[in-house]
């Protein structure tokens, strides 16, 4: 199984095609991490506003996957493959299968998506390819966002 370097390495080497083509898989599988999140999170009794987060950041990755397709069949006339897993999941994902606090579930969704953060910074320092560059540094804002979100979450809860 690939690790985080391993992803942030062939992202490295990633054109705008293929770099929108993982983009566009990574919130597909964002997504539905996020929705497994809020269903189990329902299931532990967890509180509805844990719940509502995790629906809403389910739902906006699946916007940006319709958006970014949209543009990816306009641009390239075909659909995306990617084949990489995305980097907001895989260092935690283990972590979310045994958590059953909600303080526990926010900390290992907060680090999994500064992980994120960082990766996509730091590719965007690696590529000499601007479109690919600004690519990066967007998926870095959007990730900064769940983090944001989960973190007023965490702190709610005294954290």
């Amino acid at each position: 199984m690939l690790d985080v370097d391993d992803v942030i390495e062939r992202l490295s080497r990633a054109s705008y095609e293929e770099a929108v083509a993982y983009w566009i898989e990574s919130e597909r599988e964002e997504a539905e991490f996020y929705r497994r999140l809020a269903e189990r999170a329902r299931n532990l009794g967890l509180g509805e506003s844990i719940v509502e987060t995790f629906e809403r950041l389910s739902r906006e990755s699946l916007e940006h996957a319709r958006e970014l397709l949209e543009l990816f069949r306009k641009e390239f006339g075909k659909e995306p493959e990617s084949g990489l897993p995305p980097l907001e999941v895989l260092p935690v994902l283990e972590k979310f299968e045994r958590a059953d606090q909600i303080g526990e579930v926010l900390r290992a969704a907060m680090e999994s998506e500064l992980i994120a953060v960082k990766a996509y910074e730091k590719l965007a320092g690696m590529v000499s390819d601007e479109k690919v560059r600004e690519l990066y540094l967007k998926l870095a804002d959007v990730e900064r966002g769940h983090y944001e979100a989960l973190k007023r979450e965490y702190e709610g809860l005294g954290g």
